[in-house]
Parts: structure tokens; C-alpha cells; sequence
């Protein structure tokens, strides 16, 4: 692979080019580049004055802030690999993940540090691998943030650092119940955000408010894409989702891109329209939509709600990288499909259960191949080999190719449930549901939802005799899932009125529709 900078040189390009230029901020702060630079550099001597070596792992648990460009720079600098840990999981779910990675090193809000309670001794961390993030004096255990990057030296940590070296593990939820790491390279990290700067025509003048979380992919992806053409990385800090807040944000911060799951735009457009009125929005010229299907209705308010700005949607996953784009003069014409391929992607691939390209029209099992593909699931080599196929990598969807070539997603082969732009699959809640000694069997579906596109919704068997009702069961949820895991609705059945295949597996499809019909009543 050609040799490419990787974050940290970046930032410290920009550093040396125009040193008193803004590179990241949030709502409270901002670091130029030179600032950042010497920040980062601060830090990744800190974690290899820890004891870290090449390759060894560092954990971060956070909210958005924008310390996490400073730790995705560090990490770089010092040829670690970064673990992004989503803050809305459960303690039980971090230990996994900080577990399979073997992380030595946590770096934890303050806020969040409840989460570890309990976990703390199953995690594999150094002695002194404990780092708090906050304002607050540190708890027992745990070394500061600020005092471990103020103690280390300014200088670059000079440790070579190739294209095909691993930068992060991103970890993605698994049709297993358990989530995968999907390792993800600096080279591959590079060529994405070129690709997405040609794609979008990003350029230093450019700044993006990064409100999906910064333990995400789309924001790392959004955010390295702006460092490397010296724009701006603006991270919204809030706790929640405020669409008043954002629209004002967007309209006094300067921001001219923004990217959105199609649950966050709803939020905004049904602000009443003299409050959408009040913000000056003319200065957006790109936005994105992506993670779960969009309305035309939602487009067309968009559209409405930013008139100078091209809306953009695409296709893509964690382990693939951005695989097609929708462009904004192809919205009305193709409202519904998700665009054809990014420059440098070679042909989607759709295909039969036999590996056979279906013809234009039909349906088949989405494969792609980009020149940023990620480099298999840590230990999980026969998961990689799954998702594989001559080069080519799936992640379960179904879509058909029409006559023009662009893409259109049909249905999730592995029945994930998508729920405010985040993926949720069934068999990790039904395998919580079914450790309730009253429940028998678990079948978990998504549903529509106005508001979260998709809503997750439990059908359960009890054993016989056994008496529970849908409030308990949903509160045995709550410390074993994270929120937007955690089944919104329930339905009782008996065993016999499931749906199954010949071999006695429960049919989800067939149950989501039955659940439906039951739903929207009898006809009249």
C-alpha cells in the first residue's frame, strides 16, 4: 500500500502550515492546529511513558467532547490503536469490549465512571492504566487527564508508523449478540477522507458540526476527512439532542456541513416554523443523511429548511467504508435509493444465495469492495471470513440495482432493527430476555416509528405457569442493555402462534408482520 499521513502528521502539517488556525473545537473550547498539535503530541508521550508499545490498545469512554481529536491524533502519533467504547452501553457491555480488545489503557469521563462499577477488577488495564477525564478531582485509581498530558514532553514521539498499521478498533454490534472489532487501518482511514473530500468538495474553508457521537464512525470519518484539508472539526458537546439548540449552533458557530440521521432532522422539522424562522441558515451549504431510510416528506423539509444547502445521503458500514452516494441533484429523481458508488469503489456486487450476480431489478445480498475496506475483526478470523467473498465484503444488506445503477435497500439480512440511526440486533436482546427465568422464548422485531424510524419491540413466550408482566420485565432490561437497546414495547404469545420454518426457527419477518396486522386492528 502507498504510504500515507496518517491523523497525527496531518494535524502536524497544519500545525507548521498555519499554526494559528482553528482545527477542532466545541461548544466550550477551541484548540488551533498549533495547540493541537502540541496537545497531542503531550499525550501520546504521556501513554508511552505508561508503558504502551507499538500496537497496544487504549479504551476511551466519553461523551463528545474535544479531547477526542486530541486522543485520535495521540494514538496516531504514538502507532497505538484507539477502542472507542459507545457511551450509552451498560457495564457488562464495556467489559466485553475493553475485554476482547485487551485494552491496557481507559481513558473515562467523569460522568461515566459509574458504569465501571463492578467491572472494574475484569478489566485487563495496567496498574496505572486508569485515566479520568473531567473537571472533578480523579477517584481512587484513576490519574487525571489534564495532569498526565501537562507532565509529558512537546516533542513528536518519532515511533514509525506504516499505512497497514491498525489505528482502531471500531466495534460494531454482532447478529451473534456479541459486538466485532473491525479493525481499521491508517492507510484505509486516509484514503476515506480524500475520498469523501472529492465526494463532497470539502476544502479549509469548510468547518463541520459533528453531532452523531465521536465514538462513531461517521463523525471519525466526517472529522479526519476536514483535518486532512486543514477545515474545521466543530464537536457539539451537548448531552442530548436538542434540534433548537443544533439549528442555533449551526447558525452562530458558522458551520457549513453538518451529517444527521433522518430521526434528528424529524426533531427539527416539527419545531414550529417562527421558532425554524429565527435561525439564519443560508451559510450550510452541505448536509448529510445516513444511517437509516429517510421519508420523501423529511427530504423535502430539508430541503426546505436549508435552502442553500445540497442534501447528501449514502450507504456504507463501519467495516466498509462509504460504498455509495446519493447526490443532491439526484434527490427528487431517485427519492428512496441510496446513490451508486463513490469514486474509487469498484462495482457493487448483488448476489444470490449461490454467489451468483442477480440481474438489475432483483434482490440481492449487498457485497462491495472500496479501496478503504477495514482489515477483518480482531480475533474473530471466522466472522471475516463470513462477511468475505472474493474480496468483497457484506454486512448482510439486501438491495436491488435498477436500470440507471443506483442502489436501493430492500430489507437486513440479519433482521437489524435500526432505531435513531443506531443498529440494533435482535439476538442480543433476545438473549437478555431470555435470562428472566420466567421467559421461555424471546423474538425481538423492529417496528415504525415516527420519531425513531424504527422502534424495538419484544414477543415473548413464558414458561407455563410462570407469571410476568410487560413492566418487569422491560425494568430487567434496563441494567443489561443499553437505551436505545432496550425493547419500547412487548407482546405476549403462546408458543404455538409463532411463526417457524420447518427446522422450528422463529420467522421474523413473518412475526413483524403478523404483530403489525394485530397492531393496526381489523378492517373495517
Amino acid at each position: 500500500m502507498v504510504s500515507l499521513l496518517h491523523l497525527g502528521e496531518v494535524v502536524a502539517t497544519h500545525a507548521r502550515i498555519h499554526p494559528d488556525r482553528v482545527g477542532v473545537r466545541d461548544l466550550d473550547r477551541q484548540l488551533t492546529f498549533a495547540q493541537w498539535n502540541r496537545r497531542a503530541c503531550r499525550l501520546a508521550n504521556a501513554l508511552l511513558g505508561l508503558g504502551l508499545t507499538k500496537g497496544d490498545r487504549v479504551a476511551v469512554l466519553a461523551y463528545n467532547r474535544l479531547e477526542w481529536m486530541e486522543i485520535y491524533a495521540a494514538v496516531a502519533k504514538a502507532g497505538l490503536v484507539v477502542v472507542p467504547v459507545n457511551f450509552r452501553l451498560v457495564g457488562s457491555e464495556i467489559a466485553f469490549i475493553v475485554q476482547d480488545s485487551g485494552a491496557k489503557v481507559l481513558i473515562c469521563e467523569d460522568e461515566l465512571v459509574e458504569r465501571l462499577e463492578g467491572i472494574r477488577a475484569e478489566l485487563p488495564l495496567l496498574p496505572q492504566g486508569w485515566v479520568h477525564l473531567g473537571g472533578r478531582r480523579p477517584p481512587a485509581g484513576f490519574i487525571a487527564y489534564e495532569e498526565l498530558v501537562a507532565a509529558a514532553s512537546e516533542r513528536e514521539p518519532g515511533v514509525s508508523v506504516t499505512a497497514s498499521d491498525p489505528w482502531a478498533f471500531m466495534y460494531t454490534s454482532g447478529t451473534t449478540g456479541r459486538p466485532k472489532g473491525a479493525i481499521r487501518s491508517h492507510g484505509a482511514s486516509a484514503l476515506l477522507s480524500l475520498v469523501t473530500e472529492v465526494e463532497l468538495g470539502f476544502h479549509r474553508r469548510d468547518t463541520a458540526l459533528l453531532v452523531m457521537p465521536m465514538c462513531h464512525a461517521n463523525s471519525l470519518y466526517f472529522a479526519t476527512s476536514l483535518a486532512y484539508c486543514g477545515g474545521g472539526c466543530f464537536v457539539y458537546n451537548r448531552r442530548s439532542f436538542d434540534p433548537e439548540h443544533v439549528l442555533a449552533t449551526l447558525a452562530a458557530g458558522g458551520a457549513t456541513f453538518t451529517s444527521l440521521v433522518p430521526t434528528q432532522y424529524v426533531m427539527m422539522l416539527e419545531l414550529p416554523k417562527a421558532v425554524r424562522a429565527r435561525y439564519d441558515l443560508s451559510q450550510v451549504r452541505r448536509l448529510m443523511i445516513s444511517s437509516a431510510p429517510a421519508r420523501r416528506d423529511t427530504k423535502l423539509g430539508i430541503m426546505e429548511l436549508f435552502p442553500n444547502s445540497g442534501l447528501f445521503e449514502l450507504y456504507g458500514s463501519t467495516e466498509q467504508g462509504w460504498v455509495t452516494m446519493l447526490h443532491p441533484e439526484e434527490q427528487l429523481a431517485k427519492l428512496g435509493s441510496v446513490g451508486r458508488e463513490c469514486v474509487g469503489s469498484r462495482r457493487v456486487r448483488l448476489l444470490d444465495d449461490a454467489g451468483r450476480e442477480v440481474p438489475d431489478g432483483e434482490v440481492g445480498e449487498l457485497f462491495a469492495w472500496t479501496p478503504y475496506l477495514f482489515d477483518g475483526y480482531w480475533n474473530a478470523p471466522e466472522k471475516t471470513a463470513a462477511a468475505m467473498r472474493d474480496g468483497f465484503c457484506s454486512v448482510g444488506d439486501m438491495a436491488r440495482r435498477d436500470e440507471d445503477g443506483f442502489i436501493w435497500l430492500v430489507d437486513r439480512k440479519s433482521n437489524m432493527i435500526i432505531s435513531g440511526g443506531e443498529n440494533v440486533y435482535p439476538s442480543e436482546v433476545e438473549a437478555v430476555l431470555l435470562g428472566h427465568p420466567a421467559v421461555r422464548e424471546a423474538a425481538v422485531i423492529g417496528l415504525p416509528d415516527p420519531l425513531w424510524g424504527e422502534r424495538v419491540h419484544a414477543v415473548v413466550v413464558l414458561h407455563p405457569g410462570a407469571a410476568l408482566d410487560s413492566a418487569e420485565l422491560l425494568e430487567w432490561c434496563r441494567p443489561r442493555l443499553a437505551g436505545y437497546k432496550r425493547p419500547r414495547s412487548l407482546t405476549f404469545m403462546a408458543a404455538e402462534d409463532i411463526p417457524r420454518t420447518a427446522t422450528g426457527k422463529i420467522q421474523h419477518r413473518l412475526l413483524r408482520n403478523r404483530i403489525l396486522e394485530q397492531e393496526r386492528g381489523p378492517t373495517p
